[in-house]
């Protein structure tokens, strides 16, 4: 009984041998003390008699102040000739409660790649997120996260929320479409391109189509998402454009779809490593026998890092500005944010990290519920608990304000 039992094993350990597989455990635990704060106040007619003003504030204990925290498995078996298949799981963790492994909705996904570049089936970032994350100094975390994507977000969410429910049971907090999307199958070219470097990605939307006289309306093509990146990288230069285009309703009396281009780009000069973005997002809503309104949002971001001993210095101003696309006058509004923050490496793996950041807004009132925005990557109370701004009795929001302190280890 046990020779035949070492002659299988034998065998499976050759075979790995040859085919030489590889796995890896990975993950990323953040925590930090964190405080959020919001500012309502008065306008118009209500603050006729001198403005009143509310606030909101919190303290938390945060796994996410610079890289979320994560645990994951991704491996590689080399198929010979250049080709390779490989997969990753990633699993968000919740370290501040205890909160385990419920999903890999970080990402999954199978890949086959070779000279060819690489086809990458499951769920994943979108093409067109890279570049709020990539040229974001502070790198889409904790209280200074990119205010393009916190915008591109509260977006993503509350227009699913409108339209049927969060897509693909609420993963990622509801952003997907914008953050991440589910069922997707992706290319990416080879990364032998003398620098250049893209992606292509389409999202099944998996809805069930009935046809018939009496077929009741459907959701078509809801929950589908197409889009793709393009860049440029070579030594201290990396550039990007992107666009993406997602459908959140698709029925006989409501046609919906979210579309999205950003350009991105940076430059190390070594001493100091400089970020910019624009981006542009258009909400555009269709309806029978009436013209199409789309409301516009155009953002742009300016950063800069400067390295200091072990050390990081992190900077960050954007802008977004709401277009409502109508004939209505003062129907716009328009949010700022500064963020500053300082990240010490302990070693390689472990750093120290704290930030700050402030956030302004103007005629909030117009578009509250993405206009809106909070410290948080994430400002719909509904998903995330977290003081809100209060838009009931003539208040409209008007800042905010929030900071993060905290340790982050890699493994």
């Amino acid at each position: 009984m046990l020779r035949p039992f070492i002659l299988v094993a034998g065998s499976f350990c050759a075979a790995g041998a040859s085919a030489q597989s590889s796995l890896t455990v990975f993950g990323v635990v953040d925590a930090g003390i964190s405080r959020y704060s919001t500012k309502s106040s008065t306008y118009g007619s209500a603050a006729l008699f001198g403005p009143r003003t509310m606030r909101q504030s919190q303290t938390v204990l945060s796994p996410s102040g610079l890289s979320s925290s994560r645990l994951g498995f991704r491996g590689t078996e080399d198929l010979g000739g250049g080709l390779a298949a490989s997969f990753w799981l990633e699993a968000p963790l919740s370290n501040d409660t205890g909160g385990g492994i419920s999903n890999f909705g970080r990402r999954s996904t199978l890949s086959l790649s070779g000279p060819f570049g690489e086809l990458r089936l499951g769920r994943d970032y979108t093409a067109s997120f890279w570049n709020d994350a990539v040229f974001d100094p502070m790198t889409v975390n904790g209280v200074g996260t990119n205010l393009i994507a916190v915008v591109n977000s509260n977006i993503a969410a509350s227009r699913a929320l409108a339209t049927g429910g969060l897509l693909n049971g609420g993963l990622s907090a509801g952003t997907d479409s914008y953050l991440r999307t589910s069922n997707a199958v992706s290319y990416f070219l080879p990364p032998n391109l003398g620098g250049f470097y893209g992606q292509v990605q389409y999202a099944l939307p998996e809805n069930i189509k009935v046809e018939g006289a009496s077929a009741p309306d459907g959701t078509g093509r809801r929950g589908r998402y197409a889009g793709a990146r393009a860049g440029w990288s070579n030594g201290a230069v990396d550039v990007a454009l992107a666009y993406g285009e997602s459908t959140v309703a698709d029925t006989l009396l409501n046609k919906e779809r979210i579309k999205t281009v950003n350009l991105g780009a940076s430059y190390d000069f070594g001493w100091a490593k400089l970020f910019g973005e624009l981006s542009r997002v258009k909400d555009v809503k269709e309806r029978p026998l009436t013209a199409a309104v789309s409301g516009r949002y155009d953002g742009a971001l300016l950063g800069l890092t400067v390295p200091v001993g072990p050390g990081l210095i992190r900077v960050s101003y954007a802008t977004v500005k709401f277009d409502n696309g109508s004939t209505v006058p003062d129907a716009d509004a328009r949010t700022n944010k500064l963020a500053v923050g300082y990240v010490h490496h302990l070693s390689k793996r472990t750093a120290l990290y704290a930030s700050v950041a402030r956030i302004r807004i103007r005629d909030g009132h117009n578009n509250p519920t993405v206009m809106g925005v909070t410290p948080l990557v994430l400002s719909l109370p509904a998903i995330f608990p977290q003081p809100g701004f209060t838009t009931s009795g003539g208040f409209q929001p008007r800042g905010a304000m929030g900071y993060d302190v905290g340790i982050r280890h890699t493994f």
